[in-house]
């Protein structure tokens, strides 16, 4: 008869297959106490399970424990491993891998958590429309937690640091045990009565049977209900309540609330250097801007002066009048000097032509003051016409007879209600001074209308 021999992998690839073949040891809960219990680096987590008559090995691995472990497990405690049973085949053992870790009698504990959590989640508990803004400025901040515990100083510590002028005022809960709930609604009730602008709940971490009071649906409640926002610190990053889930803004601890509570008023004192900056250099800016528009408009109105353009107008007269007097000398000299060549080149016998040359010589002299006063009477006359014009055309008078300049904040005329819009200042130069008005309403003329 021949027998069958097998090697070791096979063997125990054959029970490791049993194992994963059996139903109840794919799910199973096993109660027993802790021991030979070591945190890796990578993030694992190995231990053993007793009690009086056996161990079992048993492995947590890292992407287990953010769900499944809401506590720092040691040696010596209590516990309720739920996994599966299965064998690891190099050291051809038999071991635990665990899904869910839980202190003995937190089971029931953590049943009441997801029947409370779903309760107030249908009722509307912790919808976003009802999470209120935490103040940008908050001065002065409640604290509802143990006065002796780590969690109040390190909120002190942080939130003074940041803003040595900030009010901390401190209701000293109860926060473990039967008492905590009570006690810690009676601190959000009171510092929401007296206005604060920020209200800190919280504790240090700890197992489930520690922090039960934020599970509390009295406590929920009070949170729901405080007209103050509040901030929920109750536990480490892994541990979630009831309470974070109906604050306004859940943290991981105490020192983040402190943080995320008062603003860095070092942070705010730069920004408003910066805003002092920004504004005295738009301040520089709009006055080097204003000062050029007023130096270009006093050149203007220098330059459209009228009594400016009459002098201009007078001198340019008087300039033509010197041009037709020095004129006049020529043509006086050279009828001179022509009839000093006359006389000359006449002789004693040519009496009837010097008669006549002399004749001529009379007229001329008769008649060149007579044009000259004539060529005077036409430009005067020209010169009174531009000197009516420009009166006409003077913006002095046109104030004077009832018309305004009017001008808006840059200094543009405004000929059109296109050009401005209700609310705007507009500027009104009137023959005796400046109104200043603001726009109420405008109103298009219709067209052909006088």
């Amino acid at each position: 008869m021949m027998r069958s021999v097998y090697s070791v992998s096979r063997l125990t690839a054959f029970i490791s297959g049993l194992f994963d073949a059996e139903p109840a040891l794919q799910r199973v809960s096993v109660e027993g106490e802790v021991s030979n219990c070591k945190y890796t680096s990578p993030g694992h987590i190995y231990f053993s399970l007793k009690d009086d008559g056996a161990q079992l090995p048993c492995v947590m691995f890292r992407g287990k424990r953010a769900a499944g472990l809401r506590f720092r497990m040691k040696d010596g405690d209590r516990v309720v491993v739920t996994g599966a049973v299965g064998v690891y085949q190099k050291s051809g053992r038999y071991q635990m891998y665990a899904d869910r870790v839980e202190l003995q009698g937190a089971g029931e504990l953590y049943a009441r958590y997801l029947a409370l959590k779903a309760k107030l989640e249908k009722e509307g508990l912790f919808d976003q429309s009802h999470k209120k803004p935490i103040p940008p400025h908050v001065k002065v901040l409640g604290v509802v937690t143990s006065a002796t515990g780590a969690a109040v100083q390190d909120i002190r510590r942080n939130a003074l640091a940041r803003n040595p002028y900030v009010q901390i005022y401190l209701y000293p809960a109860v926060v473990q045990g039967n008492e905590a709930a009570p006690s810690i609604v009676r601190g959000i009730q009171i510092l929401d009565a007296i206005g604060c602008d920020c209200i800190i709940i919280g504790r240090g971490g700890g197992s489930i049977e520690d922090l039960w009071a934020f599970n509390e649906e009295s406590v929920a409640r009070a949170v729901y209900a405080c007209e103050t926002p509040v901030i929920s610190a109750a536990g480490h990053e892994t541990d979630h309540t009831i309470a974070d889930e109906v604050a306004d803004l859940r943290v991981a601890t105490p020192t983040e609330a402190a943080v995320r509570a008062v603003e860095d008023i070092r942070e705010t004192f730069r920004t408003i250097d910066g805003y002092q900056d920004r504004l005295t250099g738009d301040m520089k800016e709009k006055l080097t801007v204003a000062r050029q528009h007023l130096d270009h408009a006093e050149k203007s109105m220098r330059y459209l002066s009228p009594g400016r353009q009459l002098r201009e107008k007078q001198q340019r007269m008087a300039d033509l009048e010197n041009r037709f007097h020095y004129a006049m000398r020529q043509q006086l000299d050279l009828a001179e000097r022509q009839m000093t060549n006359y006389e000359r080149r006449m002789t004693a016998g040519a009496q009837a032509a010097e008669t006549r040359a002399e004749e001529r010589q009379s007229d001329l002299r008769k008649r060149l003051p007579q044009l000259m006063q004539h060529i005077f009477e036409r430009d005067a006359h020209r010169f009174e016409i531009l000197a009516s014009r420009i009166d006409g055309l003077s913006p002095v008078k046109k104030l004077a007879q009832g018309y305004a300049y009017v001008s808006n904040a840059d200094g543009r005329n405004i000929r059109s209600v296109h050009q401005t819009a209700q609310g705007e200042r507009l500027s009104i130069e009137v023959s005796d001074g400046r109104i200043q008005a603001d726009v109420v309403s405008t109103e298009e003329r219709k067209a052909g209308w006088l």
